[in-house]
């Protein structure tokens, strides 16, 4: 077996999976990278004997430019977009603060369960509230719309990376576009997972991460209405019809492009694995708590918590039996603290502290569930901060 699929055998003592040295275990942290897909790692291999800089006008150039724009069309595709709105960027971190560049941190709504670098833009005082089942709260928003100074941008992400909560982004957009703002919707999660377009959605702009589908890490999109953005992040080049400059990474956009070109997996399937996991670790360990499970969520999220245990001990536990997963976003240098999400649904703190995120690909069996199972059995059996051996 590959670590590719997710699965094999436990990692050696002392090496915790993907370490060198280590064999693979079972991966069920796909919400923060998926496996490298075959497709994608053979376009950024061809793709890199393609010597010339996609700007020049020679024929090396030419082929580089080629690959590019054959990457830009497959990526708008798959949102059904035009590929004059794909603005290619280093990933959805960027993609996101682009667009909202330019607009006042007062004239900016987002959900209080967006990505950090949305919420770096918003502050809280423009926060969305969600509901307790995770949905944003359509009541509030509408308050908030009618407020003065009424905002020109809001922000309300399409799934939830820690809960997989999905959003009410159609109707909220709705509000927002009679209202006379701009809707960005950070459709990282979602991507592949779902099926959504640019216009389905009724968004202005939304944002896309390739190493989250199975596409290459450092490889990103927002794909924008023509005259939504304002402001460039990065300047002193022409690239991207001047709102990215520097050279493009085109090995890594080849794969992304090549990702976004093949069929998604069924979805049917990864609910199925879900709630064939959910269901077998309630019953082995009855204290587990399934987080929003009656809310609609993304087909390969879960996220479990255990009473008054420690987040970050469980997935450490975790780790040594072979199990990889992680504890809320994987997006703060390692940090494992209070998880925004959580609170803003007006989880009870001791519940907040012990939950963890297990999310998975279409390669996942039941023979993986099966190892979750035990190893989540193991880790609730157990007491204290695990050492890593």
């Amino acid at each position: 077996m590959t670590q590719a699929t997710g699965r094999g055998p436990r990692p050696e003592p002392g090496r915790a999976i993907g370490e060198p040295g280590g064999r693979p275990g079972v991966y069920f942290d796909y919400n923060a990278s998926a496996p490298l897909l075959d497709v994608a790692r053979e376009a950024m291999v061809e793709a890199m004997g393609c010597t010339g800089n996609a700007s020049s006008i020679h024929g090396h150039g030419r082929a580089a430019r080629r690959l590019l724009e054959d990457a830009r069309a497959a990526v708008a595709q798959s949102v059904g977009a035009a590929p004059q709105d794909v603005v290619f960027t280093s990933g959805a971190t960027e993609a996101n603060a682009l667009a909202c560049a330019g607009r006042p941190a007062r004239r900016v709504l987002a959900s209080a369960i967006e990505h950090d670098s949305v919420r770096a833009v918003a502050g809280p005082r423009r926060s969305i509230p969600v509901r307790p089942d995770g949905t944003l709260d359509l009541v509030r928003l509408t308050v908030l719309l009618e407020e003065d100074p009424r905002p020109e941008l809001v922000a309300i992400m399409l799934a939830n990376n820690e809960t997989g909560v999905i959003q009410p982004v159609v109707e909220a957009a709705a509000l927002v576009r009679a209202a006379g703002a701009l809707v960005h919707c950070d459709a990282v999660q979602g991507w592949r997972r779902m099926s959504f377009t640019l216009d389905n959605l009724g968004v202005d702009s939304l944002s896309l991460s390739a190493h989250k589908a199975g596409g290459p890490k450092g490889a990103g999109a927002l794909i924008v209405r023509d005259g939504v953005l304002r402001q460039a992040l990065l300047r002193g080049g022409g690239q991207e019809r001047g709102w990215r400059a520097g050279t493009e990474n085109v090995a890594a956009l080849a794969g992304f492009g090549a990702v976004a070109a093949t069929q998604p997996p069924a979805s049917t399937a990864l609910r199925g694995t879900r709630d064939v996991l959910e269901d077998a670790v309630c019953l082995a360990v009855p204290e587990t708590h399934v987080i929003a499970r009656q809310s609609d969520r993304l087909p390969n999220t879960s996220m479990l918590a255990l009473p008054g245990r420690d987040a970050e001990a469980l997935v450490i536990r975790l780790d040594l039996e072979g199990i990889a997963v992680s504890a809320g976003s994987a997006c703060s240098s390692g940090k494992v603290g209070p998880s925004h999400v959580l609170a803003a649904m007006n989880l009870a703190p001791e519940l907040a502290s012990g939950a963890i995120r297990v999310s998975f690909g279409p390669e996942a069996t039941r023979s993986d569930v099966d190892a979750f199972v035990s190893a989540w059995s193991l880790a609730a059996a157990a007491r204290g901060r695990p050492a890593r051996r």
